[in-house]
């Protein structure tokens, strides 16, 4: 279909009341209002997270990428605290009226991860204002009952785990951007190819529900930067931590890079949009947890622990420590 679309009723009939087609409680888009009945013994889990066109995306980003990471940026966060996806709700806005074939594509992108993170679409917004295109995303997901691993919660001597590897988005914006250094890098295709996967495409950790409640006494996803996210997972337990260098977890690729650009370490502690979950556990329970990975073909690596008071370092290859400064995306 040619053109652009006439109308708010158009948008909604032909692009978005299909991806609520699964929850009735959606009624078809055609309410102000949607229903949604949490099964008993669950308590809701809720977030919102916007992307904004020129800050988490580029113009000329694919729309079903786009469609992908706004709806995959808010499920990591229920993922992280190991809740269910059920319903979305979301509210697009845009600079002018939309073509066909951009909201054709980012329903592509958005049913696809609807599918691929269990998740409909209950209800929203649209509506045209000046300014980039943004799409604001409510999540709301499922756990048992009081059973949420908070960033809170966790005790001095808890280990560290991180899930998956790290730096690997924020290196494929830099290669997104073509920054000037990335020449040096010598990768290959294979590997320019993942890294900006990575960031365009961010997985949610869903296959570590069942571990997180049974093991985490804190939790949050990485999307801000690790050294940022581990501050605030520390300070909001009101403890220290300490992590070591030669214990994160890199791809192939990432090492490559920093082996070639020491500085684009930096990067990899700080740059955001790993999408992986750090998380706490009692440090006699960490070998019960590693066995549970390993059985599963889950990557999940100690990278640290927990302690009494209120720095956050970083540990050398050589064996000296240096402070952890927050350093990672900050909207202000």
């Amino acid at each position: 279909m040619a053109g652009t679309i006439k109308g708010e009723a158009e948008l909604i009939g032909t692009y978005l009341a299909p991806l609520a087609d699964s929850h009735a409680g959606a009624l078809g888009l055609k309410d102000d209002c949607a229903t949604f009945v949490p099964r008993a013994g669950f308590d809701l889990v809720l977030t919102t997270d916007a992307v904004a066109e020129g800050v988490h995306f580029f113009s000329d980003d694919a729309p079903e990428d786009i469609g992908w990471k706004a709806l995959a940026v808010n499920v990591s966060d229920l993922a992280a605290k190991a809740a269910e996806p059920r319903i979305y709700q979301m509210a697009l806005s845009f600079p002018d009226a939309p073509s066909h074939d951009f909201m054709s594509r980012l329903a592509k992108g958005l049913a696809e991860a609807q599918a691929a993170f269990g998740i409909t679409l209950s209800g929203g917004d649209t509506d045209r204002r000046p300014g980039p295109i943004t799409i604001t995303i409510t999540a709301i997901g499922e756990v048992p009952a009081r059973c949420m691993p908070a960033r809170m919660g966790a005790q001095a001597g808890d280990r560290l785990f991180v899930s998956g590897t790290i730096g690997d988005s924020a290196l494929g914006l830099r290669l997104r951007r073509a920054d000037a250094d990335v020449s040096r890098w010598a990768l290959t295709d294979a590997e320019r190819a993942a890294l900006l996967q990575r960031y365009l495409r961010p997985a949610p950790r869903l296959d570590l529900r069942d571990g997180l409640l049974r093991w985490a006494s804190a939790s949050m996803d990485l999307s801000d930067g690790l050294a940022k996210d581990l501050c605030r997972l520390a300070a909001a337990s009101g403890l220290s931590a300490e992590i070591e260098e030669g214990r994160l977890p890199l791809s192939p690729a990432v090492r490559k890079v920093v082996a070639a650009d020491a500085a684009a370490f930096g990067s990899v502690l700080g740059g955001g949009d790993d999408y992986e979950v750090l998380f706490a556990v009692p440090s006699v329970r960490a070998g019960e947890l590693a066995a549970w990975a390993e059985a599963r073909g889950t990557r999940l690596t100690e990278i640290g622990a927990l302690t009494v008071g209120g720095n956050v370092m970083i540990r050398s290859e050589d064996g000296s420590s240096r402070p952890l400064a927050p350093q990672g995306w900050d909207h202000f």
